[in-house]
């Protein structure tokens, strides 16, 4: 785990980043770096290596300890952790529908009675202090967010449903194993840029603005110098989309 937290502040609010990359070279970790540069100076950030961490799948005999009340006091430090964060950032390639299984297992292991989530008698009800989630993902193959193969931004919004996570919002670029390198690298850079933007209303408790259905290949962002003060212009193409 590191944590990085802002030389002064008045109130440090606690980030959580869940950090899911799977190769050195990840276009999602450029990503995730970009929105940490525009989060770095608000927020006490944590990262949590989930590979690094490698939790298992709950199998019956995991299910066994916990049902008799025992859960290892590293799996519980970390969920307690992520239910009093008031912010998580998810990074995480698509894979196989929706992100890789190690992910998968570490959400699972945190999905405890009575620390991520309770029960009124009659439904499930979150317990988690987080009111956004931010989620970075890029997709070799062309599938938008939102599309039934998406599963891993539909599996988020069920998982918050749960643990009272707040709202999901996705940044994703995709079809990237099919384009060139170089269309590839102007997709991922200027997914960065929008991470950023996205990332400077993320500690806002109002809702955000939300585009569900933008088609563009890149996001050119410029600013007009005859307007004062000066406006951000979005250019769209065709090809990819965020969803804000």
């Amino acid at each position: 785990m590191i944590i990085f937290a802002p030389e002064s502040t008045n109130r440090m609010d606690k980030l959580v980043v869940i950090n899911s990359c799977m190769r050195e070279d990840s276009r999602t970790k450029v990503i995730l770096e970009a929105a940490l540069e525009e989060l770095a100076s608000r927020y006490e950030i944590e990262i949590i290596d989930v590979n690094a961490l490698a939790l298992p799948p709950v199998t019956p005999e995991i299910l066994k300890e916990r049902t008799s009340g025992y859960v290892p006091q590293t799996t519980l430090s970390i969920a307690g952790k992520v239910a009093s964060a008031d912010r998580i950032v998810i990074a995480a390639p698509f894979w196989d529908m929706s992100f890789p299984s190690v992910l998968k297992a570490f959400l699972e292991n945190l999905s405890l009675y009575n620390v991520t989530f309770t029960d009124d008698g009659t439904t499930c009800k979150g317990l988690c202090k987080c009111r956004k989630v931010l989620y970075i993902t890029t997709r070799g193959m062309n599938i938008p967010t939102g599309d039934t193969r998406d599963q891993g931004s539909s599996y988020l919004k069920a998982l918050s449903s749960l643990w009272g996570l707040g709202e999901v919002i996705t940044i994703a670029a995709w079809n990237l194993d099919y384009l060139s390198a170089e269309d590839v690298s102007g997709i991922v850079n200027q997914t960065a840029a929008s991470a950023k933007i996205i990332a400077r209303d993320f500690c806002h408790t109002r809702p955000a603005r939300r585009v569900t259905s933008v088609t563009v290949k890149t996001v050119v962002l410029t600013l007009n110098y005859e307007k004062n003060p000066p406006v951000l212009v979005f250019i769209l193409q065709n090809n990819f989309r965020f969803v804000y």
